[in-house]
């Protein structure tokens, strides 16, 4: 058998620790939480919904604008997460629109919001349409307030 780095068993164990870590700050964040109603998640929806808007019309200076600089991205992909720093999140996101053959657009399409007055966590059902090819994925967010509004300290993201 081939010891990769894809199949390394210290990797394995790192990305492990990674993702275990990340599991266990989260549950922790969401149970020191208290829920708000629907009416006080007005401005957590909005910010949300800039994200989502920005990303479609390729302004990916707003998009950028909406993460924290010290923000981590994780792509999980069959169960495997794949991390990044916000820079070579931002740049692969503009090479994706501009090779894309066709124009990208991603709606949210339901936003269930756990939040209090410095952070919220979100989690966003959403539907990305390429021409004809329509994908659905969850994003899972932390926020956190800002004196500028609100920021993503956090992304996990991935497709159904």
């Amino acid at each position: 058998m081939k010891n990769d780095e894809t199949t390394s068993p210290l990797l394995k164990l790192r990305r492990f620790l990674a993702v275990s870590s990340f599991v266990i700050l989260h549950s922790s964040f969401i149970l020191g939480c208290s829920p708000a109603s629907s009416a006080d998640d007005s401005d957590v929806r909005a910010f949300l919904t800039h994200y989502f808007t920005t990303w479609s019309a390729k302004d990916m200076d707003g998009y950028g604008a909406c993460f924290h600089e010290q923000a981590r991205i994780i792509f999980v992909h069959q169960g495997v997460p794949q991390s990044q720093g916000l820079t070579d999140f931002l740049h692969g996101q503009k090479l994706s629109h501009a090779t894309a053959a066709v124009p990208m657009t991603e709606v949210p399409t339901d936003m269930k919001i756990l939040r209090d007055d410095r952070t919220a966590q979100a989690s966003v059902r959403w539907k990305l349409t390429k021409g004809a090819d329509i994908t659905m994925g969850t994003d899972c967010f932390t926020l956190i307030k800002t004196p500028t509004g609100w920021k993503i300290m956090s992304l996990v993201f991935y497709n159904d």
